[in-house]
């Protein structure tokens, strides 16, 4: 149903932005340069000008729209999240087109009138795609392009998918009922029903029954469709692929791959390059410190599990004796830890410790933001004690993550933590990067459970 939605909406929706797109172009410029709003200093700028650049524009738009799923997403959108993604895409686009805009030498664009777009290119692609959406659901509503469906099935995956089908009228099913999967004669009921989509969601105890309904109904020309039952399955995410015809479903899929996999890399070399530059002359300062403040190296290196359960040497500055664990064994820190230097206590205390492993993200072994690794030695315990605990090893491991700007660091639930780790992954999106970011440097550095 989502496929047929996308191939009868999509076309509209493409050419529905085209147009707003050049119009807020268009009314960019009137409103900069005809309106006399705005005090012309340096003179009207010709219209031609403008004209000339809008087919790129309009270009960069819908391939940048595209590439962001907002054509063709594989997830039913609702409303508010296209309209959030929407505006995420519209803000990179005009990112792209500022930059491009100052490389071209021949002429230099109004800036005011490049703002003015951005700000009625966003206003008017979410009004314009809000507006097609609740059109179509109005029509959908009063059965105008309605498949009318019949769901076979009872329990947990049955109820989803009529309550879905209710909350997105627009995708155009109209639900006729749900059936348990052990009444006698499908066809009947498909014929006096005058049924165009029936969707099988048995539970797997009755895979049996599947295999007789289907039966039934293999050569009808009714649109068919299975939801397998995996509930109790999935942890992260789920996704189908079609592997030269052979329908494969991936249980445990995460979001972060492809051109957000990349954006975030891009991102991490950027900002930890550029962290480790401002910052060289405070790291210089701290590693004197640490070397003045007690016999050892200035950095420890620990081994930690990252992506895909490889493990990588993580660095930090020193902040315990040389032989901390050699009576131990490996230990977590804790309140009043006498294994702390003097000056280790303040590291830890106020996160200072972590700034090395700016170098790991610069490397590639970490991310500015994921899920915190942990030692094999504690992995392999956990493991075995908390159900997801290996499915954080999915991306990344981060120096700050969604666990730690919610308070979950140092002594505190371990099962809260991965928790959100998982939640982080889920739900995982650049600008969910970013606001992780801004958290960590709102709410500080400093933690009362930083030991």
């Amino acid at each position: 149903m989502l496929k047929r939605y996308q191939t009868k909406v999509g076309s509209l929706i493409r050419i529905s932005d085209a147009v707003w797109i050049s119009a807020a172009w268009v009314l960019a410029y009137k409103l900069r340069f005809e309106s006399g709003w705005i005090e012309l200093k340096g003179g009207i700028q010709p219209f031609d000008k403008y004209i000339a650049l809008l087919p790129l524009v309009i270009v960069l738009w819908v391939v940048l729209f595209s590439s962001q799923g907002l054509y063709g997403s594989n997830k039913v959108l609702r409303r508010t999240h296209e309209a959030l993604l929407t505006l995420k895409a519209h803000f990179l686009a005009w990112v792209i087109l500022l930059a491009l805009a100052s490389l071209i030498t021949e002429y230099k664009y109004s800036r005011s009138t490049l703002s003015l777009f951005g700000v009625l290119g966003g206003v008017l692609l979410i009004g314009s795609r809000l507006t097609i959406r609740n059109a179509i659901r109005s029509l959908r509503e009063f059965g105008v392009g309605a498949q009318r469906t019949l769901i076979v099935g009872e329990g947990p995956s049955a109820s989803m998918v009529a309550e879905r089908i209710r909350n997105f009228p627009e995708l155009g099913s109209y639900l006729v009922a749900t059936q348990p999967g052990t009444f006698p004669d499908l066809r009947e009921t498909l014929k006096k029903e005058n049924i165009h989509e029936v969707i099988f969601a048995l539970p797997r105890a009755q895979s049996a029954e599947l295999d007789r309904l289907l039966s039934q109904v293999h050569e009808e020309t009714i649109d068919i469709r299975v939801i397998p039952d995996l509930n109790e399955y999935i942890r992260l995410g789920c996704q189908i692929e079609d592997f030269d015809g052979i329908p494969m479903v991936s249980v445990n899929d995460s979001p972060l791959d492809g051109w957000g996999s990349s954006l975030k890399r891009l991102t991490d070399i950027a900002l930890s390059a550029l962290g480790l530059l401002i910052l060289s002359p405070l790291l210089i300062l701290i590693a004197i410190a640490v070397k003045l403040s007690s016999p050892g190296p200035v950095f420890y290196r620990q081994e930690r599990m990252g992506l895909d359960g490889e493990t990588f040497g993580m660095l930090k500055f020193r902040s315990m004796r040389v032989d901390a664990e050699k009576e131990s064994g490996p230990v977590w820190a804790r309140s009043g830890d006498d294994r702390r230097t003097w000056l280790g206590s303040f590291l830890r205390s106020t996160s200072i410790d972590e700034l090395p492993q700016l170098w790991n993200v610069f490397k590639g072994d970490m991310s500015l933001v994921g899920p915190r690794p942990e030692r094999p030695f504690f992995v392999d315990k956990f493991r075995t004690e908390i159900p997801g605990y290996m499915l954080r090893h999915k991306v990344k491991a981060g120096i700050t993550g969604w666990a730690q700007v919610n308070g979950w660091r140092g002594d505190t639930s371990l099962t809260r933590r991965i928790e959100c780790d998982l939640y982080y992954i889920r739900h995982w999106s650049y600008w969910l990067d970013w606001k992780i970011l801004w958290l960590t440097l709102w709410r500080g550095f400093i933690h009362k459970n930083a030991y």
